[in-house]
């Protein structure tokens, strides 16, 4: 059931824009070298009255309602010497704890998020379509949030249900008498608009009050969110800029009379270290960060006080001057509820504007050693119990870790072979299969992650390993076409990120890293069983879905001809592990040899 934190109140949120618009426990851990960050904005005007004003925003969620395990579920530390630990973090009774933690003696707090909250999502919340996701947010007191690319993987009817309410229009209503409520809270859509109408698909903008304060938020996606969602999933819809869009609304913001303006954008950068309390501006302002979120924060709207971002999954709090020369607040709190980030600032009442020059942000560890909220304990339970018949169930069984870190990997591998040996009981000529690195969301861990025991693999951690859905497709390409999707790895839209496919055994190359642009792929190297690609050849490729209608940037799979759409890819995962694993013989790692690696 869906409640809403009590903190809130039906006045806070007003003057919405439409869519078609027109507790207890110890403090929130920050290291002794967590650093606060302080801006300037000359244009603000500094009246005689300040109140103080905290946002605190989490971002790329992903439905970890558990711990998450593994190195998922750690965050790097800097210590006052200069060293680094591990700190086990996440997980949604941790979280609400430390939020509420965070909130106490705070009169005005928002809590807010920039997108992909739900979607990628483990099992238990992955199973439901992530309506326990939604019921854990509306509980923790979640205000508002931008949308990401991952609320589109089942399609904007999916996302307007999340939203609206309403139980699924396949599967039902999962307990008897009780109906999905929706968010409480607004999922934010700015930059996301129907193709025919040009209108947004959900609220551009929101204006949350508080005690007389008045903010408003604008949420963006990337741009680039249909290269990497199925097309399925982005159908009638369209993308736009993101800094032109936030620039629009900021306008439409300020003749309404809202000058405190924050902007949530699912779009990141990447650090320049991986300890999440580092010093982003140690070198000098913004000169700890790099990526799209530079850009953006530089050609967007002076008026905007802060931007809250996400996608990358990395840790920052940086300042970035705006395009007046001013330095601004950039923040992402890494991913899967293991940090969150506090923004601290004063709200001139005779302004109606946040002071620029007051802004502090600093990233705090979801630590476990704290109590657990025990109304999430109470939430994770029921649905472990509708989750448990399908959750617990074992699939296979394995020696080690199987990861899926490097360019390529063991995990990569092993999923690429699933698919293979799916493919060929579909059509027994086929021979390749291609795997995206971004569609493998975890690792397979070897300790046990409940009562199964270690080397166990379950349904439900195969399913955190392939939580999309996608199907295991065919299609023919020609060599000359194989070739090209080979270079598109690091060419193209991808030349500057590059996505590295991972490949199924008996196809080996050389990627050579040195050069630049598609001739990083060594053409002559690529062998299948040890035969050159003939160009002229005809070869029969497996691959999901995603990548079969050219996602990620992949275009010329998308051309390849006589598709043959097959099942479910982690059931051809799960198939795989059964049939070549056992109790008595764990399956090993492969060895991630098959791409040599020059650097």
């Amino acid at each position: 059931m869906s409640v809403t934190h009590p903190r809130r109140r039906a006045a806070r949120r007003v003057a919405a824009a439409t869519a078609g618009l027109a507790a207890v426990g110890a403090l929130v851990i920050a290291s002794p070298a967590a650093q606060a960050h302080e801006t300037q904005h000359g244009g603000h005007g500094h009246g005689s009255r300040t109140v103080d004003l905290q946002l605190l925003a989490i971002n790329d969620f992903h439905g970890n309602l558990e711990p998450p395990a593994g190195s998922s579920g750690r965050v790097t530390e800097l210590q006052a010497d200069g060293t680094t630990k591990t700190v086990d973090a996440g997980g949604v009774e941790y979280l609400a704890s430390s939020l509420r933690t965070a909130r106490e003696g705070q009169e005005r707090s928002l809590t807010v998020a920039a997108g992909d909250i739900v979607g990628a999502s483990p099992l238990l919340s992955g199973l439901f379509h992530d309506e326990p996701t939604v019921e854990a947010m509306n509980k923790l007191g979640l205000d508002v949030t931008g949308v990401g690319n991952h609320e589109f993987d089942e399609g904007k009817d999916e996302l307007l249900r999340l939203q609206n309410g309403g139980c699924h229009p396949v599967e039902g209503c999962y307990e008897e008498g009780r109906k999905f409520k929706g968010a409480d809270y607004p999922i934010l859509s700015a930059n996301v608009v129907d193709e025919k109408t040009g209108r947004p698909l959900l609220k551009p903008y929101t204006i949350e009050k508080v005690k007389g304060v008045r903010v408003g938020f604008i949420g963006v996606t990337l741009e680039g969110t249909p290269n990497i969602v199925t097309a399925e999933g982005v159908k009638g819809l369209k993308f736009l800029d993101e800094v032109e869009t936030i620039n629009k609304y900021t306008k439409e913001l300020k003749r309404q009379g809202v000058n405190a303006v924050v902007a949530l954008v699912h779009e990141g950068g990447f650090p320049a270290s991986s300890a999440y309390n580092y010093d982003c501006d140690a070198g000098g302002s913004g000169t700890g960060l790099s990526g799209p979120i530079v850009d953006i924060a530089k050609n967007t709207s002076a008026d905007v006080d802060a931007l809250v971002t996400g996608h990358t999954h990395t840790a920052y709090v940086c300042t970035v001057p705006d395009p007046e020369g001013n330095d601004r607040l950039v923040t992402s709190a890494a991913s899967f509820g293991r940090l969150f980030t506090e923004l601290d600032m004063k709200y001139d009442t005779h302004t109606h504007d946040i002071v620029r020059s007051s802004v502090r942000g600093s990233n705090h560890v979801v630590d476990r050693t704290r109590n657990k909220a025990a109304d999430m304990t109470s939430l994770i339970s029921r649905w472990q119990t509708l989750a448990a018949p399908i959750a617990g169930r074992t699939v296979g069984w394995i020696s080690q870790d199987i990861t899926r870190t490097g360019n390529e990997s063991a995990l990569g591998d092993l999923i690429a072979d699933a698919q293979l040996a799916y493919a060929k009981t579909l059509d027994p000529s086929a021979t390749i299969a291609l795997m995206n690195p971004g569609g493998i969301r975890t690792d397979l861990v070897h300790k046990a992650s409940g009562s199964e025991g270690d080397g166990v693999v379950t349904y439900a951690e195969g399913f955190a390993v392939q939580p999309f859905s996608n199907t295991v497709n065919l299609r023919t390409l020609t060599g000359a076409q194989l070739v090209t999707a080979l270079q598109q790895q690091v060419s193209g839209s991808n030349e500057a990120a590059p996505k590295i496919l991972q490949i199924s055994s008996g196809l080996t190359y050389t990627l050579d890293l040195t050069k630049s642009g598609a001739a990083r792929v060594v053409t002559d190297s690529i062998r299948l069983g040890g035969a050159p690609i003939d160009p002229a050849a005809n070869y029969r490729v497996a691959m999901n879905s995603f990548l079969s209608g050219g996602g990620d940037g992949f275009g010329e799979l998308a051309k390849g001809t006589d598709e043959l759409v097959g099942g479910d890819d982690l059931a051809a995962l799960n198939a795989y592990l059964t049939a070549n694993s056992s109790a008595s013989a764990p399956l090993a790692a492969p060895a991630a040899d098959r791409i040599t690696i020059i650097q």
